[in-house]
């Protein structure tokens, strides 16, 4: 069974490492805006929030505490940003009102015809998800497509952060309905580990945005579902939900409890009138330590016990002109770390995630920019100085970070002061 993602465990003085040549921006003129996006009722922030600007592909999406931050162009700022989350009413606000408002509230949208609306199929809900993933050529992007990405990579020991990367990428988006993979090209990049952190083993994350861009269920389905697994799988409805005033399916599914192998459960998102997939929640049924950790750890010394504990996947969609495309995935995997010998072990927590920030129809041909394509196999070198310079990202937008990884950014920082 192909996996998502590879993690290897290798004593310091074995780094794996490839680099790019980072490519010059353009100093298109912007206004900078944040906001923070809460439910209405409870005043929750919520987490993973589309924020798109009208008339245009630039977005970003909430941070775990429900707050954005997005660069607009000047020539966009009189018009609105569209705010959508599902299980939410879709919000239009004005750009020139974003920064007057505290919060921005969403209403839980009603869904009282949830019997009626799953009744109203006939299919079952494995049907369902069959006809689904059959839909690419219909209902997704078919043409060759620039997507501009921001990437974030954190790895902690227990709580404390040990090593964050950031990247700016362009994503060579290959139409749905080809089985050409798709290619990634590094435009920029910052990184820092704190080695006295990670004890005497260096824990890294092979593939980096490539593992993100997997979670493509609709373009990548054989990393979950396959001609060969899908029999193992239950599936079954779940109440519905909406998004955009749409009505949305969802689908619960878990592998069947006679079959061993290390398989998926969570819920699947479809749009009731088109089947298209809008959304996926998914976890890796951990429970057998020994297949389980086969299908994560790649090289570990030999002294080192290692297996995941929570491997946790999502991801979002979005449309533009009736065409869904890939929008947004977050990774996060947590493993424990036994050294034979000693009497505590280790937990270390690998996340990673990706948004979708910008896209254009492809006009680049790829072979001119063979040079700083990566490979699935890089892992992201060390480049420090990038968290010296408050404006290193320019106009490209990127996730806000949360509190965490502003300490841990402010820590990088005064590091560098003092070398």
């Amino acid at each position: 069974m192909k996996t998502l993602i590879s993690i290897i465990w290798c004593l310091l003085i074995g780094f794996f490492i490839n680099t790019a040549k980072a490519q010059e921006q353009t100093s298109e003129p912007f206004k900078e805006i944040t906001g923070k996006i809460v439910d209405e009722a409870t005043k929750k922030p919520l987490v993973f929030t589309d924020v798109v600007i009208e008339h245009s592909n630039i977005s970003t999406v909430t941070n775990s505490e429900g707050e954005f931050l997005l660069k607009i162009p000047i020539d966009l700022l009189k018009g609105d940003i569209h705010i959508t989350h599902l299980g939410y009413e879709q919000k239009d606000v004005k750009i020139s009102d974003v920064e007057k408002l505290a919060k921005i509230t969403l209403i839980p949208a009603l869904t009282e015809l949830d019997a009626i609306s799953i009744t109203a199929t006939s299919k079952n809900a494995k049907d369902l998800v069959l006809e689904t993933l059959g839909k690419k050529s219909n209902l997704y992007n078919n043409q060759n497509t620039l997507m501009t990405a921001f990437y974030r990579e954190t790895i902690k020991k227990r709580r404390k952060n040990a090593s964050l990367s950031e990247a700016v990428v362009k994503i060579h988006k290959q139409p749905y309905n080809n089985y050409r993979s798709d290619r990634i090209e590094l435009v920029k990049a910052r990184k820092n580990t704190d080695y006295s952190k990670l004890d005497t083993i260096a824990l890294k994350l092979q593939g980096g945005p490539f593992s993100n861009v997997y979670t493509d269920i609709i373009k990548y389905p054989e990393y979950i579902f396959n001609e060969e697994n899908i029999e193992d799988y239950v599936f079954g409805f779940d109440s519905s939900t909406m998004i955009n005033d749409k009505l949305i399916y969802v689908i619960d599914f878990k592998q069947r409890k006679d079959i061993d192998t290390p398989l998926y459960y969570g819920k699947l998102y479809i749009d009731a009138e088109t089947k298209a997939l809008t959304n996926a929640v998914y976890s890796l049924n951990v429970s057998n330590r020994a297949l389980s950790s086969q299908m994560y750890v790649r090289k570990k010394p030999r002294k080192v016990d290692v297996y995941p504990t929570e491997a946790t996947y999502r991801v979002n969609y979005r449309t533009k002109d009736g065409r869904w495309h890939y929008a947004y995935s977050n990774i996060s995997l947590t493993f424990k770390v036994n050294w034979k010998g000693k009497l505590f072990n280790n937990t270390y927590t690998l996340n990673s995630e990706m948004a979708i920030t910008d896209w254009e129809v492809q006009k680049t041909k790829l072979a001119d920019v063979k040079s700083q394509l990566l490979r699935p196999s890089t892992i992201l070198t060390e480049m420090a100085s990038g968290f010296s310079d408050p404006r290193f990202w320019g106009a490209y937008n990127v996730i806000e970070p949360d509190k965490s990884i502003q300490s841990a950014i402010k820590k990088i920082q005064k590091q560098l002061k003092k070398t």
